[in-house]
């Protein structure tokens, strides 16, 4: 196993804001060649996934539900109703305001919050150290905190769904943090921020744009750089291809031949009724996209999570699951159809623990992510392609043009590819963030697609990259287990070591206030 490193590098360029861009829009699997359109804001990218398990109903961490009425708009003095945002709170371990105890205050990503406060280990297991109170507030739009009193109203249209932006959301935790200080007379409690993956985004989002508010962020698997020309557009499907192909060089070229095949037999007569039999689908394929996306999903996620001991995320799964999927596949005895070779290996994400007699290739989403949708036709534009020599995915483009469509055809909205850099930078951003930032840890597991779009360097000695060779998308946030490799305990100690700096820097720096 490699080991957690972390090599200080500082880089200043010339700052500049105007760029050209397009955007992407992932083409039907007609044939690698050819670059037809995918045209929908379902093709924008996602964290997580609809095909993956609903949240556990079973409690780890213990905490009490409670709601806040927030304003659906901040920036705007119009009469709007307000909506009740829900968080979970724990005060157990908080050693109170006398004490300057600290408040641990994690970042809501896009879908119920019970679901990340489940999966964010790390959190409740260091605050009894530090005498931290632990928030985990509820993302708007999103789970409970539903404006309009449901999510058939919230979800209606683009006048109801207008309010669902980063920066309306970071207005939430802010004046929820403000409240929270008020209500419990913790006015001088320092607040610590955390996230993974979007919550990650918004973490250090919201240390830059509210610094007053917080402290310090751990921003974890954050890809705030997947936007505009910043980063290749191939970053991520490069690396899901790569991970595969570091496991095994057969496994990555039947995944590469197995679109051409799959698009082959569904132009066969009765072909789509012979891939609904081979993948064992729960009803007729009505088209081959439609299990391509199917796959698609399934390998992009298991990138994501290619965590090195088991775990049930996304989906219950072994430890190294890219392994076990390349075993499996390289496994079956020659001449083993490509197709069923591929359904084998997949089932080790969609079916490890063999209770599924078949499967749903349009499942309905058990998260509640719908408003991602939303999130990316607007401001969250993220583009994607996949390369021809790289990628074991189909090559494509991205183009603009056609996700503009879809956005337009799906919402009556045009986004505004922009806009997130306009609000909180990206482009040259270490000549940004080393002139107006301090006390942010991005954090990376170079396994993780979303890295690639992360910052990967030291920018100065507050604002660190803490980079794992064989880690995936946001480790360190998860509970520690007996099976965690050496790297990813150096790679937690080092972020409580910072955080406890942080903290210390803030407790000296109000002692100094309180004696001049």
């Amino acid at each position: 196993m490699a080991t957690a490193k972390v090599k200080p590098t500082i880089l200043v360029v010339r700052l500049f804001f105007l760029v050209t861009i397009t955007l992407s829009s992932q083409p039907s699997l007609a044939s690698q060649s050819s670059k037809s359109n995918r045209p929908s804001s379902k093709w924008a990218p996602r964290f997580l996934g609809r095909f993956s398990q609903p949240p556990n109903q079973q409690q780890q961490y213990r905490y009490e539900t409670k709601y806040f009425s927030q304003r659906l708009d901040h920036f705007s003095f119009s009469e709007l109703p307000n909506f009740p945002q829900r968080y979970l709170i724990n005060t157990e371990s908080w050693v109170g305001p006398e004490r300057l105890g600290p408040i641990f205050f994690y970042c809501g990503n896009e879908g119920d919050i019970e679901w990340f406060a489940e999966n964010t280990g790390f959190v409740w297991e260091i605050a009894p150290r530090f005498g931290a109170m632990v928030v985990f507030p509820e993302h708007r739009y999103y789970g409970e905190s539903m404006p309009y009193g449901s999510i058939d109203v919230a979800y209606k249209n683009a006048t109801t769904l207008s309010y669902l932006t980063a920066g309306q959301a970071l207005a939430d935790f802010a004046v929820l943090i403000r409240e929270l200080k008020r209500n419990l007379s913790a006015e001088a409690c320092p607040v610590v921020l955390f996230g993974g993956s979007y919550g990650g985004m918004l973490a250090s989002w919201m240390r830059l744009k509210y610094p007053h508010v917080a402290i310090g962020a751990l921003a974890s698997s954050a890809p705030i750089l997947q936007f505009e020309d910043i980063v290749p557009p191939e970053t991520f499907y490069d690396i899901v291809s790569n991970s595969f192909k570091r496991e095994s060089t057969s496994c990555f070229n039947t995944i590469k031949e197995s679109w051409d095949a799959l698009v082959s037999e569904g132009q066969k007569n009765d072909g789509l009724l012979k891939l609904t039999e081979t993948f064992h689908l729960c009803r007729k394929l009505n088209k081959t996209q439609d299990l391509a996306d199917w796959l698609d999903s399934a390998y992009s996620y298991l990138a994501m999570v290619n965590y090195p001991y088991s775990a049930n995320f996304m989906m219950p799964l072994p430890g190294h699951p890219i392994r076990e999927v390349c075993r499996k596949i390289d496994s079956l005895p020659d001449g083993t159809s490509i197709l069923k070779r591929i359904f084998e290996g997949v089932s080790i994400y969609y079916n490890y623990t063999g209770g599924v007699d078949c499967f749903e290739v349009d499942a309905e989403d058990p998260h509640g992510l719908d408003g991602w949708n939303w999130q990316a036709c607007t401001e969250m534009v993220m583009p994607m392609s996949s390369s021809r020599d790289v990628s074991m995915f189909p090559t494509f483009d991205y183009n603009y043009s056609s996700f503009q469509e879809g956005c337009w055809r799906d919402f009556r909205v045009k986004p505004r590819p922009r806009w997130i850099t306009t609000e909180f930078g990206g482009h040259d951003i270490k000549a940004t963030l080393k002139n107006f930032g301090s006390n942010i840890i991005f954090a990376n597991g170079l396994l993780d697609p979303w890295s690639g779009s992360s910052v990967l360097q030291n920018i100065s000695e507050t604002i660190v990259a803490l980079n794992t060779e064989e880690g995936a998308h946001h480790v360190d946030l998860r509970a520690a287990t007996a099976e965690d490799p050496d790297w990813l305990v150096e790679q937690r100690a080092t972020e409580i070591k910072l955080i406890e700096g942080w903290i210390n820097n803030y407790h000296q720096e109000k002692k100094a206030i309180f004696y001049m």
